[in-house]
């Protein structure tokens, strides 16, 4: 029997367009109800993992869905575009007080044998929040087309309240961006890749002096309605 014809026969009107939109919200309650200590990586990893890899991936795998775990020369090529787009607001960013107060995010030093396990565990928590937010939320319900792009923008910028307000102010518009180059490559890769390796980049510029002379920075954005 078919899964996804038996779930939906017993819920009409459930889609896997309305399954995936409910589940999702689902899972941000459980992300909020499940608190895990601040500087504790290993227990973000699993609750991360559990609520945004776990279950959406079952979930596509019982309805014959994707969330975008596919890589394409298409994709390789946003993932290269969106890359090179983000990385200089990543090494701008590096050098603002607020964000050198923040970040890294979960204890570590310059130091290989500490930043390197570190950095693939902070990349294993980007790929699960890319699964939720622009898997379940975005690639897997393309069919409804390029509005799709517009479903998490809102619930990714709520979970990054308490973070530095500029980080909070561009939350929105970067969550828009990165569905947009996945939407387009019917991939998660670039969102990933821009993500994960700009946030890796940011803790190695955070962990060492300014590349930027935090002055500078602080004068091209002066005008910026936000503290930085």
């Amino acid at each position: 029997m078919n899964v996804s014809r038996s779930v939906a026969g017993r819920v009409p009107g459930l889609t896997w367009v309305r399954l995936s939109l409910l589940v999702g919200g689902l899972l941000t309650v459980l992300w909020s109800l499940w608190a895990v200590p601040a500087g504790d990586l290993e227990a973000r990893l699993v609750r991360d993992v559990t609520l945004y890899i776990a279950i959406p991936g079952a979930l596509a795998v019982t309805h014959g869905r994707h969330l975008g775990y596919r890589v394409d020369r298409r994709a390789v090529r946003n993932a290269v575009v969106l890359a090179i787009i983000v990385v200089p607001f990543y090494v701008v960013g590096s050098s603002l007080p607020t964000i050198r107060a923040y970040y890294p995010m979960w204890q570590t030093s310059p130091a290989l044998g500490d930043f390197l396990p570190h950095a693939v565990k902070q990349f294993v928590v980007v790929l699960a929040a890319e699964t939720y937010y622009r898997g379940l939320l975005c690639v897997g319900v393309r069919k409804i087309g390029f509005k799709s792009v517009f479903i998490s923008p809102v619930v990714y910028a709520l979970h990054h309240l308490g973070k530095p307000p500029i980080e909070l102010l561009l939350s929105g518009p970067t969550d828009v961006l990165f569905g947009a180059f996945d939407y387009d490559g019917n991939s998660l890769l670039p969102s990933v890749v821009a993500h994960g390796l700009g946030l890796v980049l940011l803790d190695w510029l955070v962990l060492h002096e300014p590349l930027i002379a935090p002055e500078t920075v602080l004068d091209w954005l002066q005008w910026l309605p936000v503290p930085l």
